[in-house]
């Protein structure tokens, strides 16, 4: 499919692969020009930007750690002085990590870190890119939480939690940021294809509570995010959806 010339940029961190990467080949195709982010995954990142290119889209890499305010800061401040006229319209916030063990051994290591990239690196993104969508008076911003931050989940408490406060900070943003034309939501994955449900152990039983009786695509989410960056999602702001087959309804 020939992709549409690109009129605006859209920043998606984590790009490298899975969802982050279907979120970036997706806005492409809907015509934005795409800031392809990875921290230490530059080949991954590349074979996104290459597959964006071969389709006839546009689109850049951009290199820093979310979980570092001043890397961040620096990063975007170069690449807006380097494209003046071309300023981010979309952020989707996608990066994430995650280091399982129960609460009870918990090291203060893998909750820092958790929350560090899952919770300070959006904040970090989200504010310096709504300094910049306040004086244009429009922006989206997009969210990726996770069906853990909505039920919690036995081995992941400090992913739970950064998701649940992910999502606590997208509604609270929507309500600063409304009156200034700029919408804020959240899109929370349940079981999707991608490299990181291989390592859930007893997949398969968790499938059979899935009410559609399957996980879910990169794509799925990918057009939920195409979704809420449209105009057709102009009067939805402060919102979670809830991409996970009905595991969970919402």
């Amino acid at each position: 499919m020939t992709m549409a010339p690109a009129v605006k940029l859209a920043l998606v961190t984590g790009a490298s692969s899975g969802i982050g990467k279907g979120i970036a080949l997706r806005l492409a195709r809907d015509g934005y020009r795409v800031l392809v982010h990875y921290n230490s995954g530059r080949a991954g990142a590349e074979h996104t930007l290459e597959a964006i290119r071969s389709a006839g889209g546009e689109g850049d890499l951009i290199q820093f750690d979310v979980g570092d305010a001043a890397a961040v800061e620096a990063a975007l401040e170069s690449h807006a002085k380097e494209f003046p006229n071309l300023p981010i319209s979309v952020l989707v916030n996608n990066a994430g990590v995650h280091n399982d063990t129960l609460l009870g051994i918990m090291s203060n290591e893998a909750f820092d870190s958790v929350m560090r990239t899952n919770v300070n690196g959006p904040f970090y993104l989200m504010r310096w890119c709504v300094r910049k969508m306040l004086r244009a008076r429009a922006g989206t911003i997009v969210n990726i939480a996770s069906l853990a931050g909505q039920t919690g989940n036995a081995g992941q408490a400090n992913y739970a939690a950064s998701k649940a406060a992910l999502i606590a900070m997208t509604k609270t943003l929507a309500m600063e940021v409304g009156t200034r034309g700029i919408r804020v939501n959240a899109v929370a994955p349940g079981l999707i294809e991608t490299d990181m449900i291989s390592e859930i152990p007893q997949i398969g039983e968790m499938v059979k509570r899935i009410p559609l009786g399957r996980v879910g695509t990169v794509d799925e989410v990918a057009g939920v995010v195409s979704f809420l960056c449209s105009p057709d999602a102009g009067y939805i702001t402060g919102h979670t959806i809830s991409v996970n087959g009905g595991l969970f309804p919402s």
